[in-house]
């Protein structure tokens, strides 16, 4: 005989809150280090959606090792993307997508000088990254 004591058990595949996560952000628009802004995604179907990856390697295999992230818990995240309309949480993205080139870029495969110098310094470093 079983007994049932009438409490249902979640459903294994319900996703639960997530843990701290490292959120990948970028300076604010009050400049490094005073300020950082989370970055947000879109999907492959164009929708926005926040993310956060539960590992500091997780995010540097998927977005580089210059990607400059913040701890925040999920709550946070969500909060965070709420004013935005952002309300889809995306954790531990696998894939990612070079973002469209501008009309004005050279073909594929063709190079074309850049009017700037070459220099080492990139706006992480400068931000004491």
């Amino acid at each position: 005989m079983s007994d049932s004591s009438g409490t249902d058990d979640p459903e294994p595949l319900e996703p639960g809150p997530a843990g701290p996560l490292f959120v990948p952000v970028r300076p604010g628009p009050a400049g490094c280090p005073t300020g950082w802004t989370a970055r947000f995604f879109r999907t492959p179907l164009g929708d926005r959606t926040a993310v956060g990856f539960t590992s500091a390697h997780r995010l540097a295999a998927t977005l580089g090792d210059g990607q400059s992230w913040i701890r925040l818990s999920e709550p946070a995240l969500r909060a965070l993307g709420m004013p935005l309309g952002v309300t889809a949480l995306t954790v531990d993205p696998q894939l990612t997508a070079q973002a469209p080139g501008r009309a004005d870029a050279p073909a594929a495969g063709a190079r074309r000088r850049s009017p700037y110098p070459r220099s080492g310094t990139t706006a992480a470093t400068r931000c004491g990254r």
